[in-house]
């Protein structure tokens, strides 16, 4: 006899299938069930990581083309392809006084020709020396995080598209981001960075119609670039490519997924929401002002 631990999904037709942690499905003929009994879930991790810890463990998703250490802090820079691969991680100590950090900072960037912005966490004495310094905030951002388990139970089962694994960004992929495709070689030095798998539902002439990126590192699965083609939201496409991703990064491991999320985009919350994340904190970034 083995056993196996998971959710039940189904029962029925002599059948009932079990969903595991990995999100891989059990089926087991009823008949050969000798015991079974009710198993409280495990606690999530996730839940007890402070701000800057939980920033830090997301940091490898998001991979820049150059990166150089200010003490506790990180610099970042990418050709201007996205807030989060051209700011500073303005996280714990600089190892100098504050000014002077923020004044290293803008330097930095003036000599790669870009915008000086940083990634702050709200109410911190960083946060009150760059508004002193004549930054201001733009996009308040949310970490949103869950464990594999949880989504892959909330997605289901019955999805409305078998989505497809690519290795790399192709011309059709590009087609749908308007944003990377500006960018050229930076964006898709960031996007294919890392341990990363590309999922998409396409047309038979293949154009995309839902895409998204997965990103596995430690044991997180981090989730980006999801889009939908206007016209087809709320068919269950993007929700296929949520649970092609997530189980991807089960495949290999992850138990944790994560993904960030403008905070006025309150319908984007919405749905993460409903497939089982949550908001664990917000940070800002900051920008110079012209």
């Amino acid at each position: 006899m083995t056993d196996v631990l998971g959710v039940c999904e189904s029962w029925g037709g002599g059948v009932m299938t079990v969903r595991r942690a990995d999100g891989s499905v059990v089926e087991i003929v009823t008949a050969d069930i000798v015991s079974g009994k009710p198993v409280s879930p495990r606690p999530t991790a996730h839940r007890h990581l402070g701000d800057v810890e939980a920033d830090l463990l997301a940091l490898p998703g998001w991979r820049p083309v150059e990166s150089e250490r200010l003490g506790d802090w990180t610099l970042r820079a990418a050709g201007g392809f996205s807030s989060r691969g051209n700011s500073v991680l303005a996280l714990g100590s600089p190892g100098m006084p504050l000014e002077d950090a923020v004044a290293h900072v803008t330097h930095w960037y003036d000599a790669r020709s870009l915008v000086p912005r940083a990634h702050v966490h709200p109410g911190t004495p960083a946060a009150n020396t760059f508004e002193d310094a004549g930054w201001s905030v733009y996009h308040p951002t949310l970490l949103m995080l869950s464990s594999v388990a949880r989504v892959l139970r909330r997605t289901g089962t019955g999805l409305a598209a078998a989505p497809r694994q690519h290795a790399g960004v192709d011309d059709a992929w590009l087609a749908t981001d308007a944003r990377a495709l500006r960018h050229g070689e930076d964006a898709l030095s960031v996007l294919q960075a890392g341990e990363v798998t590309f999922t998409s539902v396409r047309d038979e002439r293949g154009h995309v119609l839902a895409r998204g990126r997965g990103a596995f590192h430690g044991d997180w699965v981090g989730v980006s670039s999801l889009w939908t083609r206007p016209d087809l939201r709320g068919s269950g496409l993007g929700t296929a490519v949520l649970q092609s991703l997530l189980s991807w990064g089960a495949e290999r491991g992850a138990r944790t997924t994560y993904l960030q999320v403008v905070e006025s985009n309150e319908s984007a919350r919405r749905v993460y929401e409903a497939r089982g994340y949550e908001v664990h904190h917000r940070y800002d970034y900051y920008v110079t002002q012209a």
